[in-house]
């Protein structure tokens, strides 16, 4: 009965969200009070139950997305993402074109949200296919790989921070394992498959071919932007691979800890990134702040979802759902990194947001972890990899793709889905190959 409950759970999310286009959050609340009261919980217990998985899942993230917003909008306001692409671009050529972009991609898709990304390198992409005369999607598709990956595997992002701490993974690994299974990845799904559709012709909207390109000396240098954009993923790998690394009575071995710590990885990335990409600028500091207080109000949907998915996870594992699922699946002979993938891909097929679907499976396979020898951080990945896999129609990355190429459904079905598949397949084989040796 308690799995019964579980699959008419996901179908009512699905009908909510897909249907009835209701709010991903309120979606997450309703199917919250359908699952505990099905359970039989008090009512009483049910309204707790919600607000322990908001506030324990929030409470570290908020911090994380918060300073991650306000990088991502320094990093794009200052033009440190044009100059990291044109100067790519200017240095690899036209022979390698694609490794430009996808480095680009890489670079900038660390401290940004996909869609911010999205916007910010699509016509930058425009302009450098019409300057070179290559294929759009030849040049595109590559950067869309690395934007995806970033946004799939790769914390800070808010999906698999989020699940990381429903893991309680650690954040540092799951960055160093990801990165790892992100080069091929990318590579794949990206160049590669990109030069096998050269013949699908692009015809975006002119509009898309006039971006507003800030003048050489309206932006800051190449050394700078990539610092500013990267330094948290600096700190974060840096301290990771150091707590291995130093003996465990050096000196500063807490000092690097500390430093490597996500949120504090964060604030100082921040806190460079107003110096370095504003008040070194000529920026003055009121309109810095009111820049990063906009920032903010992009990711407060975001949050709510996330926390409407924490309260999801707390309501199965205090109804006894995770407890039950655990006991049926303890002597199961699939891999439960497969397992997770899979639960994650049906879902994501089902609903379409990625995030939604990493955080409704996170949820769902949280007992996997604690009832075998599977890596946490490793089934983070996993069910990364499975958020990405096959969207179409009712993914909104899917219609933002058709519409700024100007494709048809086909086309884009033949495009950007085979690409995110792509993604996700190489995603769960990376996995299961560091899997050997973890």
């Amino acid at each position: 009965m308690p799995l019964l409950i579980v699959v008419f759970g996901i179908a009512l999310l699905f009908i909510l969200i897909a249907f009835f286009k209701l709010n991903a959050f309120i979606s997450f609340v309703i199917v919250c009070l359908f699952v505990g009261l099905f359970q039989n919980m008090p009512l009483e217990a049910v309204v707790q139950s919600i607000q322990l998985g908001i506030g324990n899942t929030l409470g570290f993230l908020v911090m994380i997305l918060g300073f991650g917003a306000m990088l991502g909008k320094l990093v794009a306001d200052s033009g440190a993402a044009q100059r990291i692409t044109s100067k790519l671009v200017s240095a690899f050529g036209i022979k390698y074109i694609q490794w430009a972009v996808v480095l680009a991609g890489f670079i900038v898709g660390i401290p940004m949200f996909y869609s911010v990304g999205f916007v910010i390198l699509i016509p930058l992409v425009f302009t450098v296919a019409a300057s070179t005369g290559l294929p759009l999607i030849y040049v595109g598709l590559p950067m869309l790989a690395s934007l995806s990956v970033t946004h799939g595997f790769l914390p800070p992002h808010p999906a698999p921070t989020a699940i990381a701490t429903i893991f309680n993974a650690d954040i540092g690994k799951t960055l160093l394992y990801g990165i790892f299974i992100a080069i091929p990845a990318i590579i794949v799904a990206g160049p590669l498959f990109s030069r096998t559709i050269k013949k699908i012709e692009a015809t975006p909207l002119k509009e898309f071919y006039n971006p507003v390109v800030l003048k050489e000396d309206e932006m800051p240098g190449m050394t700078t932007s990539v610092l500013s954009a990267l330094l948290p993923v600096i700190l974060i790998v840096l301290a990771t691979v150091l707590n291995y690394a130093l003996p465990d009575n050096f000196p500063f071995k807490n000092v690097i800890a500390f430093a490597g710590n996500p949120v504090i990885a964060l604030l100082i990335a921040v806190l460079v990134a107003i110096y370095t990409l504003g008040l070194a600028r000529g920026k003055k500091m009121k309109e810095i702040m009111d820049s990063l207080a906009n920032s903010i109000s992009s990711i407060t949907m975001v949050l709510l979802i996330i926390g409407g998915a924490g309260a999801l996870k707390q309501i199965l594992v205090d109804s006894g759902v995770s407890e039950y699922i655990a006991e049926l699946l303890k002597d199961s002979s699939i891999s439960p990194l497969i397992l997770a993938w899979s639960i994650t891909t049906i879902i994501r097929v089902c609903v379409g947001s990625a995030t939604v679907a990493g955080l409704t499976a996170a949820g769902i396979v949280l007992p996997l972890v604690s009832n075998s020898s599977a890596s946490p951080e490793l089934m983070v990945l996993a069910i990364g990899s499975g958020s990405l896999m096959l969207s179409h129609v009712n993914d909104g990355g899917f219609w933002m793709f058709k519409e700024y190429f100007n494709l048809s459904v086909k086309e884009t079905l033949s495009t950007w889905t085979v690409m995110e598949t792509t993604v996700g397949v190489m995603g769960l084989l990376g996995v299961l190959i560091l899997n050997t040796f973890i």
